[in-house]
């Protein structure tokens, strides 16, 4: 399948997810093919820490209110029994559950009595071209966070904790939130650096020798990059948002933190607009590339062409039927002994005058050597 095919597969599934036009809010309806969800919990505290996958939903809420801090991780959305259950457990919002189904949400945050909902859009390592919906709940003693698909992307945050290290296992749930948007955020460095790689590459190959190849290549990049500018932009204003405005769930010291996350976002948003310039000159590079290219091969044409018409003009005039036996001006060259080398060498030299005249000139290269010299010398 081509690239083509499964964007318009994707932008297709994207709309199919969503509930029918006049239909009831807050209507959940999921994806057929969306993977049944995996539920892990992990509970934390200054000196302990409790990890488990519940077979049983209805254990969740003791753990509320025996530890500080409850963090439960959704992967998968492919079963709307359990996600209704986990709204009816932590009092969610159905608009909010509804926006965590449809996975085509632009980063934002909303804020409902008793709970904050954050939606963040994050990159897979290995994905360049597409971006995954990360649904945040963040509650007086809890974070509730549902993925669309399996990956390491919280791993970090998972491992610290049960590390003990920073201050998650000593910080509030609103620091566990800000470590999971700062995880998400820090995925954009990894494939931004490939993407400035692989531009700087396509570059010097687009210089070095412009190939019709390359076109797919320029405008593949360029998709990719406005998929990221896609997600990017709204989570500037989403973090400036948790950053700035008075929520009560968040803490002022964690307030710090997130003035962090903005500025990694302002970073990353600098680097696709300085990758989009690139990957949209690499269009006029290629065309001013194959310009000059064919300029080359028609100066070459031009030249040998210049070189043999006066060589075609002499074997012309020798090769016209005169007779010298008639006429002592017809053609006398003809009855000389040293006739045909003579009309080579007379070639010869004519061929010889004109490569001279040209190289003088600098149409044979030597005034552009000549100044590809001075500048390695300057």
């Amino acid at each position: 399948m081509s690239r083509k095919n499964r964007r318009r597969k994707l932008r297709a599934a994207s709309i199919s997810r969503r509930s029918q036009p006049g239909s009831v809010p807050g209507t959940l309806v999921v994806d057929p093919q969306a993977p049944r969800p995996v539920i892990q919990i992990m509970a934390y505290g200054p000196d302990k820490i409790l990890e488990q996958r519940p077979e049983d939903l209805s254990g969740i809420r003791s753990l509320l209110g025996e530890w500080p801090v409850t963090w439960i991780d959704v992967v998968g959305l492919g079963d709307v029994s359990i996600i209704t259950r986990l709204g009816e457990i932590f009092d969610l919002h159905r608009l909010a559950l509804e926006d965590v189904i449809n996975v085509h949400q632009r980063a934002k945050i909303e804020q409902y009595p008793g709970h904050c909902f954050i939606v963040v859009r994050s990159v897979k390592a290995g994905e360049r071209f597409s971006s995954e919906q990360l649904s945040i709940f963040l509650g007086k003693n809890y974070v509730l966070t549902f993925r669309e698909r399996p990956g390491t992307v919280f791993d970090p945050v998972r491992e610290r904790i049960r590390n003990s290290t920073g201050r998650l296992r000593s910080a509030g749930p609103d620091h566990l939130a800000y470590a999971l948007i700062d995880a998400a955020i820090d995925w954009y460095f990894p494939i931004l650096e490939e993407y400035g790689e692989m531009l700087e590459a396509l570059e010097d190959a687009v210089v070095a020798q412009p190939d019709r190849r390359f076109i797919g290549q320029i405008h593949e990049m360029r998709y990719g990059l406005i998929t990221l500018r896609r997600a990017v932009w709204p989570l500037r204003e989403t973090v400036n948002a948790l950053y700035r405005e008075p929520l009560p769930l968040i803490a002022d010291e964690t307030r710090i933190y997130l003035r962090d996350c903005y500025d990694h976002t302002v970073q990353i948003i600098d680097l696709l607009e300085n990758y989009r310039d690139v990957a949209s000159g690499l269009m006029e590079v290629y065309l001013s590339s194959l310009s000059n290219r064919t300029n080359e091969i028609m100066k070459v044409l031009t030249l040998f062409t210049a070189v043999f018409i006066p060589l075609t003009l002499i074997s012309g005039i020798y090769g016209m039927n005169f007779d010298s036996s008639k006429s002592p001006w017809n053609m006398p060259e003809l009855e000389w002994a040293w006739g045909y080398p003579f009309a080579l060498g007379l070639m010869a030299l004519t061929a010889a005058f004109l490569l001279l005249y040209f190289r003088r000139r600098g149409w044979l290269g030597s005034r552009k050597e000549e100044s590809d010299d001075t500048g390695a010398r300057h």
